[in-house]
């Protein structure tokens, strides 16, 4: 039987994860842009209707509002939350009050101030991977084959109890759990294993078997298995500066296995329906926090990374977008002229949306009342 988790720890670790990171993030904006000495008019977590606020001394407006989807820091300059610039509007500031103006500062401040959010959601994962590490050591597992399972793919293609994997698709491999995240995005693919036995290097092609994994809580993943096992794992002491380097991997490997997922749906090779939105990062959260703290923070940092690589794409209305723009702006030697700015965040706006309720669509029809 699958276990069940109470629709109020959903809630509980919605908001428990969202509201700090989207905090992280625009503070990471609203400090960066302090530094610089641009004035925030509005510091808001959450989009719509203020349920409650307060001013304080510089003018700055914080405000929790009602949709708690993200949130925003308008800076002095922006004519909506999303920042996006009206040449005509920013025309009319007087040169006199400029100074604190957002769109008025130089373009690579302007650019450390977009980048400044998805950068602290970074840093929120490196600190958590770097914590775990220092706590309990690195994990360490050779990457050598101890045992099969029944009806092993790789037995069947020749791979023997012994034989160190050296690559995998091309790519180096130094841990055991690097040969999981190759072959588990691939089910069905034929997967090359460079390995060594008795000294000598030799390649071997493996097919790997689809499986439709399922956890406690019964949700499904389709990943690829080979059928092997790994020797015994050890945790190694780790210092704080090999804790950091070892923190920035395993974001880089995060980082990597999402823009891998990414491509295969936009390639048809997965279903667009392991999207996932707002409806499901509430059902995961909750199962997360019924399995302890420790899973749950480590539920936050991977969350957290989603929330930059997300924000980092280069979609008009998002960081990423203002980042391209900026791009441009440097390439040009001058702004994005005012038609092709409008169309193009009133394009990213209308994407946005429309995935945001491609997801939410998606998330609630795979709950268990519908069957999902």
């Amino acid at each position: 039987m699958f276990e069940s988790v109470s629709w109020w720890m959903w809630i509980v670790g919605f908001l428990l994860v969202l509201g700090p990171l989207v905090t992280v993030h625009e503070l990471g904006h609203y400090l960066v842009g302090r530094w610089f000495g641009v004035k925030a008019e509005k510091f808001s977590i959450g989009f719509g209707k203020e349920l409650f606020g307060w001013t304080d001394k510089r003018g700055t407006r914080w405000r929790v509002s009602a949709l708690p989807l993200g949130g925003y820091v308008q800076f002095k300059g922006d004519m909506d939350p999303a920042s996006i610039p009206h040449p005509d509007e920013l025309a009319k500031i007087p040169p006199s009050e400029r100074g604190d103006s957002f769109h008025h500062k130089p373009l690579w401040q302007r650019a450390l101030i977009v980048f400044a959010g998805p950068a602290t959601n970074i840093l929120v994962a490196v600190a958590i991977f770097a914590a775990f590490a220092m706590s309990f050591g690195k994990p360490v597992t050779p990457p050598v084959i101890g045992d099969f399972s029944e009806d092993s793919a790789a037995q069947e293609a020749g791979l023997l109890v012994g034989d160190r994997i050296l690559a995998v698709n091309g790519e180096k491999i130094s841990d055991f759990r690097e040969v999981v995240e190759e072959v588990a995005p691939f089910p069905g693919r034929e997967v090359t294993f460079m390995i060594e036995r008795d000294g000598a290097t030799q390649a071997v092609e493996v097919t790997a078997k689809s499986f439709v994994q399922t956890d406690r809580f019964g949700n499904e993943s389709r990943i690829g298995l080979i059928g092997v096992y790994s020797v015994d794992r050890t945790l190694e002491p780790i210092g704080l500066v090999g804790s950091i380097g070892f923190a920035f991997s395993e974001c880089a490997r995060v980082v990597d296995m999402m823009i891998t997922g990414i491509g295969q749906i936009v390639m048809g090779e997965r279903s667009v329906k392991e999207l996932g939105g707002p409806v499901k990062i509430a059902k995961y959260s909750g199962e997360q926090m019924s399995l302890g703290p420790l899973p749950f923070i480590n539920f936050i940092a991977l969350i957290s990374l989603n929330l930059a690589f997300i924000n980092l794409l280069p979609i008009p209305a998002l960081d990423g977008g203002h980042l391209a723009f900026y791009a441009a702006e440097a390439v040009r030697r001058k702004p994005v002229g005012p038609r092709g700015t409008e169309l193009a965040y009133r394009t990213g706006v209308a994407i946005v949306l429309m995935l945001m309720v491609f997801v939410t669509i998606n998330d609630v029809v795979s709950l268990p009342i519908f069957g999902g």
